[in-house]
C-alpha cells in the first residue's frame, strides 16, 4: 500500500477507534452511574462553588464534558437549575474534561490488550447489568488506548517528512496558526479529548534525534488552546431551541473558552516553561505528553479561578448578548414539542423535567384562562341582574 495512504488510513482507522472507545466508556459510565451524577447534580449544585466541584466530579466520572453541558442545558431548559450555578457546573466541567489527557500520559501500551481481554470477558460472561457495564468501560479503556497507539505508529513517517516538519514549524511560529488549526480539528472531529489525544501522540514524536519533539510544548499549546474553543460548539448545539437562559449557558461556555486563549495566546512562552517546571523532567519526546495534559489542566484551572469571582459578570454579559424576546413568554402545548430537540435523547431524566416544567407552566396558563372565561361569565351575569 501507498505510504501515504497507510498513513491517512491509519490515522483515521486510530481515531475511529478512540472516539469509539471514548463514547462506549461515556455511555456505560452513564449506565452505571448517570442517574447518581443527574441526582447529585441537581440536589448538591445548590450555589456556584459547589456547582464547579460537581460539574468537575461528574465529567471526570463520565468522561465526557459535552454529557455534562448537555445535562445542565436540560435541567436550565426545565427551570430546575439557575443560570449561575449552570454558569458555575461548565467552568467545573472544563476542569472535569482534563483527567483524559492525564490518563492518556500514562504509558500503557504493554496493557491494552489485557484491558480488552478481561473487558470483554466480564461483559460478555456475567449477568449482572452493573457488571456488564464495569466490564464495558474497561473494554472501552483498552480500545481507547489501541486508537492512541495506532495513531502514534502512523505518525511515525510524519515526523520524518521535511514538508510536514516546514508545516509544524510554521505552526509554531504563529501561535494564532496553531489556534485555528486546533479549534478546526475539534469543530471536524467533535471531540476535544480525540484531538488533544492526536497533539500529545504526535508531540511524542522526536525531530530527528531521538530526544526533541517534532513540535516541542510551545508549538503543541496554541492547539490545545483551539481544541478548547472548538469543544464549545456541542453546548452551542445542544441549545439550539432551548430556553434562552440555555443558549446564555452554551455562550457562557464558549467565552470561558475563547477568553482564555485571548490570554494566553500573549504568554505562551511563560506559560510553557512554568509547566515545564511543575512536570516530570527527562527527554522532552518522553515527558511532553504529560506536559499537554498539565497544561490543559493548569489552563482550566486558572480560568475558573479567574472567572468564578466574575460569575457575576459572566451572567450580565451572556444575558446582555442572550436578550430576552418578549418580557413573557408566550405559553401553549406547542411550547414542549418545539423545545425538545433529538439532542435530549440520551438525557431523558432532562428531557422528562423539561416536559414537566413546560405542562406545569400550560396548566396555570389553562387556569389563568379559566378563572378569567369565569369571571367574564359572573360579570355578564351581574349586569343582566341589574338590569
Amino acid at each position: 500500500m501507498n505510504e501515504n495512504l497507510r498513513i491517512v488510513f491509519g490515522l483515521s482507522g486510530g481515531l475511529a477507534l478512540f472516539l469509539f472507545g471514548m463514547n462506549l466508556m461515556s455511555e456505560s459510565l452513564k449506565k452505571a452511574a448517570g442517574a447518581s451524577i443527574k441526582t447529585i447534580m441537581s440536589v448538591l449544585a445548590k450555589n456556584p462553588l459547589l456547582g464547579v466541584f460537581v460539574g468537575a466530579l461528574s465529567t471526570a466520572v463520565l468522561q465526557s464534558s459535552s454529557a455534562t453541558t448537555v445535562m445542565v442545558i436540560g435541567f436550565v431548559s426545565a427551570g430546575v437549575m439557575s443560570l449561575p450555578v449552570a454558569i458555575a457546573i461548565i467552568f467545573g466541567a472544563n476542569i472535569g474534561t482534563t483527567i483524559t489527557a492525564q490518563i492518556i500520559a500514562f504509558k500503557l501500551s504493554d496493557y491494552i490488550y489485557a484491558f480488552i481481554f478481561i473487558g470483554f470477558a466480564i461483559s460478555f460472561i456475567v449477568k449482572n447489568q452493573k457488571w456488564k457495564n464495569f466490564g464495558t468501560t474497561i473494554f472501552a479503556f483498552g480500545l481507547l488506548f489501541l486508537g492512541i497507539e495506532t495513531m502514534g505508529g502512523v505518525m511515525k513517517p510524519l515526523a520524518k517528512s521535511a514538508i510536514f516538519i516546514e508545516m509544524m514549524r510554521k505552526v509554531s511560529d504563529v501561535p494564532l496558526l496553531g489556534v485555528l488549526t486546533g479549534t478546526l480539528m475539534t469543530l471536524i472531529v467533535q471531540s476535544s479529548s480525540a484531538t488533544i489525544a492526536v497533539l500529545q501522540n504526535f508531540a511524542s514524536q522526536d525531530a530527528g534525534d531521538g530526544m526533541s519533539s517534532v513540535i516541542g510544548l510551545s508549538g503543541a499549546i496554541p492547539i490545545l488552546l483551539g481544541d478548547n474553543i472548538g469543544t464549545t460548539i456541542t453546548a452551542v448545539l445542544a441549545s439550539i431551541g432551548q430556553s434562552k437562559n440555555a443558549k446564555r449557558s452554551a455562550l457562557a461556555h464558549s467565552l470561558f473558552n475563547i477568553s482564555g486563549a485571548l490570554i494566553f495566546i500573549w504568554i505562551i512562552p511563560i506559560f510553557a516553561k512554568f509547566v515545564q517546571a511543575v512536570s516530570p523532567k527527562g527527554i522532552e519526546v518522553e515527558v511532553i505528553s504529560r506536559q499537554i495534559a498539565n497544561a490543559h489542566t493548569i489552563f482550566n484551572l486558572a480560568m475558573t479561578l479567574l472567572w468564578l469571582p466574575l460569575l457575576n459578570v459572566m451572567v450580565k454579559i451572556v444575558t446582555r448578548l442572550v436578550k430576552d424576546d418578549k418580557p413573557k413568554e408566550k405559553l401553549a402545548i406547542t411550547d414542549v414539542g418545539r423545545l425538545l430537540n433529538y439532542r435530549l435523547l440520551n438525557e431523558p431524566e432532562s428531557a422528562f423535567l423539561l416536559i414537566q416544567s413546560k405542562v406545569e407552566k400550560v396548566l396555570d396558563f389553562a387556569k389563568i384562562t379559566k378563572s378569567k372565561v369565569a369571571e367574564k361569565k359572573l360579570n355578564k351575569a351581574v349586569k343582566k341582574g341589574v338590569k
